[in-house]
């Protein structure tokens, strides 16, 4: 299954079922990524599940996302956006995006879920393909016996790992979740990304902490998986080469759910 993340089309006035929200934080992360965090009325999605967005510098246009935390009755939502080369929208909500903004929220959607019956879980997520992922393991860590997770998250370099310190401390606190940092390269370009430098912080992946490889590659290590629930979400190449590669390794298509943007 096949989201395009900016995916953009004409609003029908009228339409049922859309939920406004007011943006409390903008919080720029990378050059390309920033962290939105919005308060408003109860949208009942599902765990997992992204939505359409309309904001004010494309008042007429939606865009899908997905929601970074589980739903909650006092309206807290989070999205992380990353700027889509080409893209119509993404580009100036990463970079226009402020505290006041009146946000249009409806159409919940999508199939990303971990079965009540799951005692073990595979996660796969490329770059921002970690937010729905993060928002299923909040929802699973209420149960009274979260099952065994084991979360890859993947980037070209070390930095693009935008949520390390987030996933450390999650580590820390949950000792049933397991998280395996990916690169593709184990240093990090020349160029200085002046909001990565800005918002540095001690925690997050130590540099022996890191596997060098494709998700794809790596994961393929630990094939065949023949009775985790596997859920995998992220860019559409590196999301549809990991599947592949699973399904190639033995592992049985049905155990495995996914979404590509």
């Amino acid at each position: 299954m096949t989201l395009d993340p900016d995916q953009t089309g004409p609003i029908r006035i009228g339409e049922p079922n859309e939920w406004p929200a007011t943006v409390v934080g903008a919080h720029r992360l990378r050059e390309d990524l920033t962290v939105v965090r919005l308060i408003g009325e109860f949208v009942p999605f599902a765990p997992g599940q992204s939505v359409e967005v309309r904001t004010p510098q494309h008042p007429n246009m939606v865009r899908r996302l997905y929601c970074a935390l589980p739903p909650s009755l006092d309206g807290k939502l989070e999205f992380h956006i990353r700027t889509v080369p080409g893209g119509w929208c993404s580009g100036s909500m990463v970079a226009d995006t402020r505290t006041g903004d009146e946000w249009k929220v409806r159409n919940p959607a999508g199939w990303l879920a971990v079965d009540e019956a799951a005692t073990e879980v595979v996660m796969i997520a490329d770059g921002i393909g970690l937010a729905p992922l993060r928002a299923l393991l909040l929802d699973i860590s209420r149960r009274e016996q979260p099952p065994r997770t084991h979360l890859f998250v993947g980037g070209r370099y070390p930095r693009d790992l935008y949520a390390s310190d987030m996933l450390v401390l999650l580590g820390n606190e949950m000792p049933w979740l397991t998280i395996i940092p990916v690169v593709l390269d184990e240093d990090d370009p020349d160029w200085i990304d002046n909001w990565y430098e800005s918002c540095r912080v001690d925690i997050g992946f130590q540099p022996e902490e890191l596997i060098t490889g494709t998700l794809a590659e790596v994961v393929s290590r630990f094939t065949p998986l023949d009775h985790q629930s596997i859920l995998v979400c992220g860019g559409a190449a590196t999301v549809h080469a990991t599947v592949e590669m699973l399904v190639a390794t033995g592992t049985p298509p049905e155990l495995i759910r996914y979404e590509g943007f």
